[in-house]
């Protein structure tokens, strides 16, 4: 029997008075959880430029106040844009709130370039030092312990004590990589599954030479159901942009959305990620009426067996 996980996300409101595309998170959170998925997902993408969006914590926030059982996670938080006590202080927060369901997925970038990062004063070239700075000191802020939130500060002694929720880091490069297997399980994005194989030998080798067991590995992706003009014309869209902003190759770039017709084809799609060695997908559908579409991935989760 597969012992896949399927996850999704909670959509971003164009406009917080507009319901009916994109119903309340409480909604979505209550019906992610009543049609059986693992777990619940909230982007932190704050860019600052008009891009609508929600504060990542405060969702989830929101989302635990109306489940009991889905996890919580964020796909990723951005490290660097919070001080260490303060991403602590969230943490704590909502692992009480919750009862210790949140999955931590963890990033250094977020667009560092934008005006947020600009807004709140921290430097792009930064931020891989202060990603590991916080990863280091937060089993140790979590557990109560007198800890240096950065090195050379006053020690802090947060309370109450609460686990360390797992840290999935996100990224495909040779550095996430490295950071998944020191500090937790590894979370790629935009990644195909003849892709991702040879990604997962590889995490592999890195924690054999650790002398770790091997990370487990969550994919995010992009899932386009159906096969009308509108579900291509998001395919084609969503394809462009990978070529033109993130510089993929078009080959490489016609790999990545998840496209199904039926919840038997989405259900291959499963089972190739899951061949190449993903533990968990995560996505939502990019297109079509949402309900339906988050119904279409536990039919084809069913599928698997």
């Amino acid at each position: 029997m597969s012992e896949l996980k399927i996850g999704t996300g909670v959509p971003m409101p164009m406009d917080a008075r507009d319901d009916r595309r994109h119903p309340p998170v409480p909604t979505v959170a209550r019906l992610v959880e009543e049609l059986g998925f693992e777990s619940l997902w909230v982007p932190d993408l704050i860019i600052g430029d008009g891009t609508p969006t929600l504060e990542a914590a405060l969702t989830l926030a929101a989302a635990a106040a109306v489940t009991e059982r889905v996890g919580l996670g964020f796909s990723v938080l951005t490290l660097p844009l919070r001080p260490a006590a303060w991403v602590a202080t969230q943490i704590a927060t909502l692992q009480v709130l919750s009862g210790d369901r949140v999955l931590l997925g963890v990033g250094s970038g977020g667009f560092p370039g934008s005006p947020f990062w600009q807004a709140v004063g921290v430097p792009s070239r930064e931020r891989g030092a202060r990603t590991d700075a916080t990863l280091r000191a937060l089993p140790g802020l979590l557990a109560g312990e007198p800890t240096e939130p950065v090195p050379g500060a006053p020690p802090l002694t947060l309370a109450p004590p609460t686990p360390m929720p797992p840290v999935l880091v996100g990224g495909n490069s040779p550095v996430a990589m490295r950071r998944a297997v020191e500090y937790g399980d590894w979370f790629p994005s935009l990644i195909s599954p003849d892709d991702l194989r040879p990604a997962v030998a590889r995490l592999r080798e890195l924690a054999d030479e650790r002398g770790v067991p091997a990370p487990t590995v969550t994919v995010g992706g992009h899932l386009i159901l159906g096969n009308d003009e509108q579900a291509r014309s998001t395919r084609d869209s969503f394809v462009r942009v990978l070529i033109e902003t993130h510089g993929m190759p078009p080959e490489r770039a016609a790999r990545i959305p998840m496209t199904a017709s039926s919840p038997a084809e989405l259900a291959e799609v499963f089972a190739a990620y899951e061949e190449a060695g993903a533990d968990r997908i995560v996505t939502a559908p990019d297109n079509g009426d949402h309900e339906t579409g988050l119904r279409t991935m536990m039919e084809a989760r069913a599928l698997l067996g």
